[in-house]
């Protein structure tokens, strides 16, 4: 982990303190052009379609779609889903608190750029089993169905996983109603996940479960590798209270005074320009200020 404490000592001032709230005015960006799309916007949909994650078209120079994806909101506007980006926003916030801002920052452009590699792993694929399952639909059709696969939906589900590992035992309202701790419900989000793809094989082909595969592998795979690399530096509460109760404690040590009279009880706090000296006739570490250098009484052992 060396490697990552250089990195953070050398970069971390470039970390960009409270990202989820980035991540959620982006949402709102989003949402806000679907909305105009459907009560008619041709001008908002026309953008929302050059905003997808379509490789094919990145491939023809609309480089803008690297970044511009991230855009689009996990889902259609609802009170639900209002909720649920304030939920997010709560626990990106503990979880950046927790971390810290550059490791935060470190876990979620990774989850950026694991899904963008998803994207390109997608299209390769697309480009060799495509046509022998769908005739003639051209690559560049198929690339375009599959951009909208491609959401920040499974970037905010790594937000969730994550603060699963990090507070297993938090508890949290399922359906907003039932208390469970949250690494029960990370691992039934990772069922439904897992049951997700095994529909997708059952009922929309191989292709489709493949497709589906490497849409959620990749953009949780943040979440795996991230954990795996630095997991015997992450903190627990308890953990940040005893960091806490530590540096506390070294502040009072470098607070305590390093020189003090044996006799008056001077100390370079109270009297910043005197002098201290340890008298070489006494017996034991014994210091004294200049008034009593050559006054005390000398201290012999057994006195």
């Amino acid at each position: 982990m060396l490697w990552f404490y250089k990195m953070e000592n050398k970069y971390g001032k470039y970390a960009i303190p409270n990202l989820t709230r980035y991540l959620i005015i982006g949402y709102a960006i989003g949402y806000a052009l679907e909305i105009s799309a459907e009560f008619g916007g041709t001008i908002a949909a026309g953008v929302l379609s050059y905003m997808t994650l379509d490789v094919a078209a990145i491939l023809h120079g609309q480089i803008w779609r690297i970044v511009s994806w991230l855009l689009i909101p996990p889902g259609s506007p609802s009170i639900f889903i209002l909720i649920t980006l304030y939920c997010y926003y709560r626990i990106g916030n503990m979880l950046e608190n927790t971390w810290g801002t550059f490791r935060y920052n470190v876990f979620m452009f990774s989850g950026f750029i694991f899904t963008l590699i998803g994207a390109f792993v997608l299209y390769l694929i697309l480009a060799i089993m495509g046509g022998n399952i769908w005739g003639s639909v051209p690559l560049e059709s198929l690339s375009a169905m599959a951009s909208y696969m491609f959401s920040t939906y499974y970037v905010s589900m790594s937000i969730f996983l994550a603060f699963a590992i990090t507070f297993p035992d938090i508890q949290m309202l399922f359906m907003f109603v039932i208390p469970i701790k949250t690494k029960i419900l990370g691992g039934i989000y990772v069922l439904m996940m897992i049951y997700q793809i095994m529909q997708t094989f059952r009922y929309s082909g191989i292709l489709m479960g493949i497709a589906t595969s490497v849409v959620i592998g990749f953009s949780l795979l943040n979440v795996l590798v991230f954990f795996i690399i630095t997991r015997k530096n992450f903190r627990t509460p308890s953990q940040m209270k005893r960091q806490k109760d530590f540096q506390r404690h070294v502040v009072k040590m470098k607070k305590l005074t390093r020189h003090k009279c044996a006799i008056c009880g001077r100390t370079e706090e109270t009297d910043p320009d005197e002098q201290f000296r340890f008298c070489s006739k006494c017996e034991g570490n014994y210091e004294y200020c200049s008034k009593h250098i050559y006054t005390h009484a000398h201290v012999k052992k057994g006195q």
